[in-house]
């Protein structure tokens, strides 16, 4: 299966929307409680600096995503921060590697000079250990900085990569 990451188009909105959501409903790794509707989502998508997804390059379905945009302001408008979601069907395919690899690519295309993500829960160990491979240093560890879907609270691990 040949897996291409390239800038989303409306076109692929439908499928973005239900992969983030299941990511969502999940409760394991993304802040957000809500869903996105389909305005919603277009909104959401269309906001960010940029967004790419990994598509089947023979079948066109999609497969994951991710989002990239300022983690600040101002002074410190330079970092960025990004979210990858893979549908759990296609997780195991090495899809959220093309994924992040991409994304420093554009952060880097887009004037960014740091990638920094806030809060990686410290139980998602297939991204901890992905983002370590790829040369992200964890900044420590918030205890307790995760609310799990099931209400108790697992640690965060905060991660940065010079570009």
């Amino acid at each position: 299966m040949k897996i291409n990451i390239r800038k989303y188009n409306t076109m692929d909105l439908s499928s973005m929307i239900q992969i983030w959501n299941e990511v969502v409903e999940d409760g394991i790794a993304f802040p957000q409680e809500d869903c996105l509707t389909e305005e919603a989502g277009y909104r959401f998508f269309g906001e960010q600096t940029y967004c790419a997804v990994a598509e089947n390059s023979e079948s066109k379905k999609i497969y994951g995503l991710y989002i990239l945009h300022p983690n600040n302001v101002g002074r410190c408008g330079h970092i960025c921060n990004a979210s990858y979601a893979v549908s759990s069907e296609s997780r195991g395919l090495h899809i959220g590697e093309k994924l992040v690899q991409d994304c420093l690519v554009q952060a880097k295309e887009h004037g960014f000079f740091i990638m920094q993500f806030n809060a990686v829960v410290a139980t998602n160990t297939h991204a901890r250990h992905l983002y370590e491979r790829l040369g992200f240093q964890q900044l420590g560890t918030i205890p307790g900085g995760f609310r799990m879907k099931d209400g108790h609270y697992e640690d965060i691990c905060p991660y940065y990569f010079v570009l």
